[in-house]
């Protein structure tokens, strides 16, 4: 950074003038760094903001003359529109702008560049076909429904199976298969699988399931002159600038996006939606901010869901449990168009989990006439490690081992993938002994059944990234009473972004986190940070937060030493205290260093370094689960759930048994409750509500332990951070299905374990027995 020239007053008259100069090398807090902010439990800094309805959300955006948008969706899976009339919908009061493809920027595409912002052929029924600005929500409604919209019903495909057929219904024009397979080998894995005892061959499907944040996507759009500002619920301010920015033309410094708070986002807020253009162009035509907001349905047809998938696995093995061939040939719906993040890492975890010479995985996307998918909190992992870690599941039975024995067996400390070393080699190890140990899984005695009732337990791990990345950037300013200001522009997802940064800050700068205020979620305001996804806000923003911490305390420490009379070397800042090493009368608050300086300014500039070139850095954990079977209902409930995971250096404790909560209450969904329903011969999604999509309520919750994995990671960044947000999501799901086996002896492959699916595989078990029973004898009979 540029040299600053700053003013000293020594004891109010003496005056010097002191150059300060960017340091290079950071401080790293390694595993014997003593804390007092980071580390322990702290509550959120926006609590009370939330708690008491004072959080500003992008739904609570009220401006002057504020107008109110909807949008008019495709009610076909697949059609044409051959004519559009608006005319009626115009002359209804209180509408004031209308867009279709009639008047719309026949230049603005989208979905790579497959769709128009309107287009006139529709490829999923929620497509937008026309937006209207009103008054009022209800005005806007009334309008659309006096749009007349003659359309041309088109063949359409919903299964894979069927959209892989030569002569299914073309989404479009060049066919359903996204592009060419992607491959990846190394080894023989044919050749593995002829030198196994063992072979493990079966088919595992998971759903697609639906993300249903708390709060909707949407935004609030409005111009001033040529100047466009949006306040956006997004994971990505930078991001939907840029992009916002390109489709309307116009420089990036013309748009500013604000996001303050945010109701969740899970993955599907990373990229801007359509609404968000079609807000701005509302604006734009009628002069007046417009806030378009997505009701529950459209939220469940157009802005997302996890894509569902059909993997066929094969597993070979010797008898001792060293896997000698992993083979995936995988199958993943991305709906009608491709947005991001889908199609994608579902083979990753079959090429890093487990020592194995000899692997081939293949993946293919696949175009359906339903609603695009994107990603979704550790998108391809979830689905991944449901049959993976069910196929290890049924390899350990078939070998007669222990399931934690058969993972521990086949334990890799390197990057199999990229042939490098782990950053933390044992990671995964200690996951596993933290786990079981809490969970008891050593000891663990099955209960005796109760009338139909039976118990069983189950295992499952993941890896994921998490390891953040740059470019990410920070200001800290120094404010004249001693307080300071942290500046980024990242945004604060709802995972306690705010806190977390905060007690980074504090820390470096040795101050009580009262005294430390975050600003974030403005891209006016604070220098640029990546979008908020794949677990890297704090592995991210946190160490360019940390080094301009440790630039303003090196400022904050000369001033103090020319005051003190001292060497900076020997200067400490203790709770908000300089003091001189061994002499703890000789002393000055910070606020009475920065008051001096005042009305001058210490400001701290921070980047985030680039990650280790030598070292993958990933994360890793491992679930335990309890379950109990109902025999004659179907009723899968999951009792006890023990979690471990390596995140790094844990920051905030509190957080992070929050991000664990929550991924295994999403992994429970994902295995018993959640999935989008299609109507195959009509195309239509039959639960696109809270109502018949069936979340987690509080009444599914089991008990929940999180067992703390503190191993700060430092070839991650100087701070050891790693993500936590996404990975406990991952293993849940399996351990459920691994653990209904062990209760029942019947093998459920299709997420999610819905009651009919497993009265139906007991059904096909007892007949199965029978049928294998040796025939009654007439005589001897009792």
């Amino acid at each position: 950074m540029p040299i600053q020239h700053i003013k000293v007053l020594r004891n109010g008259t003496d005056e010097e003038e002191l150059k300060v100069v960017e340091t290079t090398g950071l401080p790293t807090w390694d595993a014997d760094t003593k804390f007092t902010v980071v580390g322990r439990p702290q509550s959120r800094l926006e609590g009370l903001e939330k708690v008491t309805g004072r959080a500003r959300y992008s739904y609570d955006v009220r401006l002057s003359g504020q107008l109110y948008a909807a949008v008019l969706r495709s009610p076909y899976p697949h059609a044409r529109i051959r004519h559009i009339d608006t005319t009626k919908a115009e002359q209804l009061p209180g509408v004031h702008a209308i867009l279709s493809s009639a008047n719309a920027p026949d230049d603005i595409t989208w979905y790579e560049e497959k769709s128009k912002l309107f287009d006139k052929t529709l490829r999923f029924i929620g497509d937008e076909v026309a937006a209207v600005a009103a008054e009022s929500e209800e005005f806007a409604q009334d309008a659309l429904r006096l749009i007349e919209v003659a359309y041309e019903p088109l063949p359409f495909v919903i299964e894979v199976e069927a959209a892989l057929q030569p002569d299914a219904p073309r989404v479009h024009d060049k066919g359903n298969r996204v592009d060419e397979p992607t491959i990846y080998e190394r080894g023989n894995a044919a050749a593995g699988l002829r030198e196994a005892d063992v072979v493990i061959e079966q088919t595992y499907t998971t759903q697609t399931a639906v993300h249903n944040s708390l709060e909707p996507h949407g935004c609030t759009a409005f111009w001033e002159g040529d100047q466009l500002t949006l306040w956006e619920s997004t994971q990505g301010i930078f991001e939907t600038r840029e992009q916002v920015a390109e489709k309307l033309g116009l420089p990036e410094h013309h748009v500013r996006v604000v996001k303050e708070h945010m109701g969740g986002g899970f993955g599907s807020k990373q990229v801007p939606w359509k609404q968000t253009v079609i807000a701005a162009l509302l604006s734009k035509q009628s002069g007046h901010p417009v806030q378009l907001m997505l009701d529950r349905e459209a939220e469940n047809l157009a802005a997302g869901n996890r894509n569902a998938t059909v993997q066929r696995v094969r597993l070979g093995a010797k008898r001792d449990g060293t896997l000698t061939a992993i083979l995936a040939d995988i199958q993943v719906v991305v709906g009608a168009y491709m947005v991001g993040g889908e199609a994608s890492e579902v083979n990753g975890m079959y090429e890093r989990l487990y020592r194995c010479p000899n692997v081939r995985t293949e993946q293919i996307g696949v175009y359906i006439n339903a609603g695009p998918c994107v990603a979704f909190r550790a998108p391809g992992h979830v689905e991944a490690a449901f049959a993976l870690e069910a196929a290890m599941d049924e390899l350990a039975r078939a070998l007669q081992l222990d399931p934690l024995t058969l993972r521990n067996r086949n334990y890799s400390e390197i990057d199999q993938k990229k042939e490098k070393p782990l950053s933390m080699p044992n990671a995964l190890q200690v996951c596993y002994e933290r786990a079981t140990a809490a969970f008891g899984w050593q000891t663990y005695q099955r209960p005796a059944p109760t009338g139909p009732k039976r118990r069983g337990i189950g295992i499952a791990a993941h890896e994921w990234g998490g390891s953040g990345q740059p470019p990410a950037y920070a200001w800290i300013k120094l404010n004249g009473d001693g307080t300071v200001d942290v500046v980024t522009g990242t945004q604060d997802i709802g995972t306690g972004a705010r806190t977390g940064l905060a007690q980074v800050a504090a820390e470096v700068l040795g101050l009580p986190i009262e005294q430390i205020s975050v600003h974030l979620g403005d891209t006016a305001k604070g220098p640029y940070s990546p979008t908020s996804a794949g677990s890297s806000t704090q592995a991210s923003v946190g160490p360019a937060v940390f080094a301009a911490a440790v630039e303003a305390k090196r400022q904050l420490l000369e001033v103090a030493a020319k005051l003190l009379e001292e060497e900076p070397e020997r200067l400490e800042i203790r709770d908000g205290v300089v003091m001189v090493e061994g002499e703890p009368e000789n002393k000055l608050t910070v606020a009475e260093v920065t008051g001096r300086l005042a009305p001058h300014m210490i400001i701290g500039q921070g980047a985030r370094g680039p990650n280790a070139k030598d070292k993958t850095i990933r994360t890793f954990g491992a679930q335990c689960v309890e379950v109990e079977v109902d025999v004659e209902t179907g009723e899968i409930t999951v009792l006890r759930v023990v979690a471990a995971h390596d995140c790094g250096r844990i920051i905030n404790p509190t957080m992070v048994d929050s991000q664990v909560f929550g991924g295994i209450t999403q992994g429970v969904g994902f295995a018993l409750t959640e999935e989008r329903i299609v109507d195959e011969k009509r195309g239509l999604v039959l639960n696109a509500n809270l109502e018949e999509y069936k979340i987690p309520t509080v009444a599914d919750i089991p008990q929940m332990t999180n067992v703390p994995v503190n191993l700060p990671d430092l070839a991650a960044n100087p701070t050891g951070v790693k993500g936590i947000g996404e990975p406990p999501l991952v293993p849940t799901a399996p351990a459920i299905a691994n653990a209904v086996f062990d209760a029942i002896g019947v093998r459920l492959r299709h997420a999610p374990l819905s009651r009919r699916q497993l009265l139906a595989a007991l059904a096909t078990q007892a007949e199965s027995i029978d049928k294998s029973a040796p025939p009654h004898t007439q005589e001897g009979q009792s």
